[in-house]
């Protein structure tokens, strides 16, 4: 009894969701808008990464550099 409930509500609240696709497009045009917030999550993670790998190794050989002497 309280499954099909759940299940119903579940129904219901899907339905209200928007989703990040056109249902009126066909093929890979339905999917541009989530194609296109993947790639920029992939830009911004590597962009990140990379910043950080940047800081880390100027981090790194400073340290190296006052540990070992000037």
């Amino acid at each position: 009894m309280k499954l099909g409930k759940y299940i119903g509500e579940v129904r219901t609240e899907l339905k209200k969701a928007t989703w990040p696709w056109d249902p009126k497009e066909k093929g890979l045009k339905k999917y541009k808008q989530l194609i296109d917030s993947t790639v920029v999550v992939l830009i911004a993670m590597v962009l990140l990464g990379a910043y950080v790998a940047t800081i880390d190794f100027a981090m790194r050989e400073f340290m190296i550099f006052l540990t070992t002497g000037f």
